[in-house]
């Protein structure tokens, strides 16, 4: 740790003492995510020395992150009963104190036995989701997914593979990515969580999952946080499950939709938001100096690969990718 966070974190701390009476050496590091925020775990005693709670304090730096919009999202999520944690506290540091989760994240507790209940529960709170008024959030517009995908082509093929892409290349990737634009942009919007998936959802209970890291939430397909959920970078399923349990959130749905064209929306999405995280988990590694995402690369890659095979309009993309690899 630099000088820097190690500044951060003691501010962090005489901060939480003077609003909490902490447990002496109850202070400690909870892991982190892929972005510049740290969690730290406390434990407070209440105002009258009995009875203790334990506190999320989370170090958020202001030039590299938006709390306030995690924050009003949380809130937003609160008043439509929605399981996103309780804030407590802030401050203009971009400091925040939030309801302690615990530490069983849904991807821990997934195997073959769990998998149907713990999804049937990460699936109705997607429909809940899309229940909520979105009209705070920014929209999921052109410009947005064009630069994500642009991130497969900067930090995957470029940094990454080292490659220089001819003309043709660039005129097939163009075309690409405005297939999938075109496919995320025509489906119906919705409250879009963007980031829904195992390391962001905690399992509270037998029957309740906690949401997390939502504050990039936006108005955006319908298929968004589905196909984030089951067709997950972290773990994945037999094509036959994934396609049950796609079955299952349709008929959730409030609205009726046709299978096939639903199943195209999902599959398309997926790619679209693929090929963003391995530009992602390539820039992480390349910039960020977190190479443990690199891992993640194959699963993430033979999930572009299987949709780009099966679509004829995606063909030559799927030619182009597998000759590289």
């Amino acid at each position: 740790m630099n000088h820097t966070t190690d500044k951060r974190a003691k501010l962090l701390q005489d901060w939480i003492n003077s609003l909490f009476d902490v447990v002496e050496n109850s202070f400690s590091t909870v892991s982190g995510d892929a972005s510049f925020r740290r969690y730290f775990r406390f434990i407070a005693k209440n105002e009258m020395g009995f009875d203790q709670i334990s506190l999320i304090a989370v170090d958020a730096p202001p030039e590299k992150e938006d709390s306030q919009r995690f924050i009003d999202i949380a809130l937003l999520l609160a008043d439509n009963k929605l399981p996103a944690p309780k804030i407590y506290v802030s401050s203009d540091d971009g400091f925040y104190v939030q309801q302690d989760f615990g530490d069983q994240l849904l991807h821990n507790s997934l195997n073959k036995n769990s998998a149907d209940h713990l999804y049937a529960i990460a699936m109705n709170y997607i429909v809940d989701l899309q229940q909520v008024d979105p009209s705070q959030l920014p929209s999921y517009n052109s410009e947005l997914l064009q630069t994500e995908m642009g991130l497969f082509t900067d930090w995957f093929l470029n940094k990454h593979l080292s490659y220089t892409l001819t003309e043709e290349n660039k005129t097939l990737l163009t075309s690409t990515y405005q297939l999938l634009e075109a496919n995320a942009l025509e489906q119906p919007q919705v409250f879009v969580h963007r980031d829904y998936h195992s390391r962001n959802l905690m399992v509270l209970d037998e029957n309740h999952l906690g949401m997390i890291d939502f504050q990039d939430a936006v108005v955006g397909p319908i298929t968004y946080d589905l196909v984030s959920l089951l067709k997950d970078c972290y773990i994945d399923w037999p094509q036959q499950k994934i396609d049950l349990w796609l079955k299952q959130f349709i008929n959730m749905l409030p609205e009726q939709y046709g299978h096939s064209q639903f199943k195209r929306w999902f599959d398309l999405m997926g790619m679209q938001r693929h090929l963003k995280a391995i530009g992602i988990f390539s820039r992480l590694n390349y910039r960020d100096n977190k190479p443990s995402y690199m891992n993640d690369i194959p699963r993430t890659i033979n999930y572009v690969l299987t949709v780009s095979d099966k679509y004829d309009e995606l063909k030559p993309f799927h030619t182009f990718i597998t000759k590289l690899l």
